[in-house]
């Protein structure tokens, strides 16, 4: 009887025990801000790019310029009826390209030591000294290019082949800039891998250096080309190095010793000027821009094609 009364009362129990959602005043309120940061995010980047879009058709109105030449032609000369943007794309592929001959080599060996040499003592004092790097404002690089880098590449080569403002100088120290993100998310995506195929490679007889090239790396090479990727974007994106060292002139030349303005750079000299906000040369600065927001995307969504594409679950 004793027993039957105790279950009746845990049934009872049962019975009262609400099974409606708790509120939650946190939890609300950091989804909340969440959605909001996330809105104010997207409500960003559609702004920018309407902006670009309105302006930069606004030049590409004008009766002086042509969508053909814009893409075809090498004089970059808006006050003077040529708009071939042709000449700053140039510039702006070479200095990225530079860039990247330096930072991916030296960014990826330094992933694999961290990854794979390095102890765990070891790596939480080198990880922190190598992304201090990518904390030295891009001005102080801008100007080593010119007082180090270029004297530099000067003497190596020779006084006359050299000029004062190159694209090698600047593509040089923006490499070096870039090697921090290049290495820090190959790490990250070297790390990711499990340690059961290090150890299985291991077990098959195959040495560290092994391991690393035809094991670790390979089943990592997602994580690294979005690495690689996002450091082209990052480089497509410089401003300061390249308007310090590379040149203040559009000039159409694959010379890396030459002087020669990039996109960013034009836009940071053009928009500090005096303009009339009627004007060519200043609708011209938006329509760089919008191109340089299609590259800048397109690298974007090929680096995501890559991850999906290439990405190993474990």
């Amino acid at each position: 009887m004793a027993v039957l009364t105790q279950s009746a009362a845990q049934a009872q129990a049962r019975e009262r025990v609400s099974l409606k959602k708790r509120p939650r005043p946190g939890e609300s309120a950091i989804k909340t801000f969440l959605f909001i940061c996330g809105f104010i995010s997207i409500f960003t980047t559609i702004g920018i790019v309407l902006v670009l879009l309105s302006e930069a058709l606004i030049f590409f109105a004008a009766p002086e310029v042509s969508l053909v030449e814009f893409f075809t032609d090498t004089v970059w000369a808006p006050e003077a009826g040529r708009v071939g943007i042709l000449p700053l794309v140039t510039s702006t592929v070479i200095t990225s390209l530079i860039a990247m001959l330096i930072a991916l080599p030296l960014g990826l060996s330094a992933a694999i030591f961290l990854s794979e040499y390095a102890s765990p003592k070891a790596r939480g004092y080198l990880k922190p000294i190598l992304e201090l790097l990518a904390g030295i404002p891009t001005v102080v690089y801008g100007f080593f290019a010119v007082t180090f880098m270029t004297p530099l590449l000067k003497a190596i080569f020779g006084q006359d082949t050299v000029e004062f403002y190159n694209m090698a100088s600047a593509g040089l120290v923006m490499g070096i800039m870039i090697i921090p993100i290049v290495a820090s998310m190959s790490e990250d995506a070297l790390s990711a891998v499990p340690r059961g195929l290090r150890e299985a490679s291991y077990g098959l007889g195959a040495t560290r250096l092994e391991t690393s090239f035809k094991v670790v790396v390979p089943a990592a090479v997602s994580g690294i080309a979005a690495a690689v990727i996002v450091g082209i974007s990052r480089a497509f994106g410089e401003t300061m190095i390249v308007a310090l060292a590379a040149g203040a002139g559009p000039n159409f030349t694959f010379n890396p010793f030459k002087a020669a303005e990039t996109m960013t750079g034009h836009i940071a000299r053009i928009s500090s000027g005096d303009l009339s906000f009627d004007s060519l040369d200043y609708t011209s600065i938006f329509a760089i821009g919008l191109v340089l927001f299609i590259m800048t995307l397109t690298l974007n969504m090929i680096s995501r094609w890559i991850v999906r594409r290439y990405r190993e679950v474990y």
